[in-house]
């Protein structure tokens, strides 16, 4: 049997961490989009990885359960990558919430449930769920344990209480890191560790779609005003995710790396914190 990485949204991000932990195993990269994930397995297999693709649909727990069949008819599952998921400029609040919120708790679910021991993870989330304003400990606690087909139900993700897309976003991210933080308890059980990453603006497709959209002046001073003064690369973000997911973190799990070059910092106390 093979070991299989699965690599949920073929973008720069899952895919720069995937070539750093994929050689001598079997990498599926699943996207939306098939003709992406086609075009992925492409640029792997002219790189000498073996690597095939499959397409999934995060919004939809038949759609995850599937992919799951498919990658464990395959071999032994020993890492989840998961790099899928819309933006503030993308879709609408409900579409967020579904799509960032409910299919990263639905994917944690099925894939701790086949992961392998010694196996481990890696969400990434946001820079974005940083910036939110503490939730209550209770409120906390319902986006970190609530099962997962009651997850879109809270009071807390109704449209009269989440109005815009970027407090979608931000409510997300700040759950993919409390759900992974929830999520390492289970998969310890079965011997394997589960993180995330939040990184800041990292010049991807999706991220230069952010700097010349309706958002691009909030954005382009996030870069500017930021301690590091500039956007970081998928290659930084593969750096930690090969740390997280190999031998040499085998100490971290339950954990989030927030990697935004000091945005964060800024917005809080310096030069970005609002007025």
């Amino acid at each position: 049997m093979k070991n299989v990485i699965v690599v949920v949204g073929a973008g720069p991000l899952g895919l720069a961490i995937a070539r750093r932990i994929g050689a001598g195993k079997h990498i599926v990269l699943a996207d939306l989009r098939q003709e992406t994930a086609d075009a992925a397995v492409e640029q792997f297999l002219d790189a000498g990885f073996d690597a095939s693709a499959a397409s999934v649909d995060i919004a939809s727990r038949a759609s995850i359960e599937a992919l799951v069949e498919k990658v464990t008819a395959i071999g032994t599952v020993t890492g989840l990558i998961h790099a899928a998921g819309v933006s503030p400029s993308m879709a609408s609040a409900e579409v967020i919430l579904r799509v960032d919120l409910y299919g990263t708790a639905v994917l944690l679910d099925a894939f701790g449930a086949v992961i392998a021991p010694g196996g481990s993870g890696v969400v990434i989330a946001s820079q974005s769920g940083h910036r939110l304003p503490a939730l209550t400990p209770q409120e906390d606690d319902a986006l970190a344990m609530t099962p997962v087909e009651e997850l879109l139900a809270l009071p807390m993700l109704q449209p009269d209480r989440v109005t815009d897309t970027l407090h979608a976003y931000q409510l997300s991210k700040r759950a993919n890191v409390l759900r992974v933080k929830a999520q390492a308890v289970a998969w310890g059980k079965r011997g394997a560790r589960i993180n995330a990453i939040s990184p800041g603006i990292v010049i991807t497709p999706l991220a230069r779609h952010e700097l010349t959209g309706p958002r691009a002046d909030y954005y382009n001073r996030m870069v500017t005003g930021s301690p590091v003064g500039r956007a970081g690369t998928p290659d930084e973000v593969g750096a930690v995710g090969v740390l997280l997911m190999g031998p040499d973190g085998a100490f971290i799990t339950g954990s989030d790396i927030l990697m935004d070059g000091g945005v964060t910092a800024s917005w809080f106390y310096g030069d970005l914190k609002p007025a």
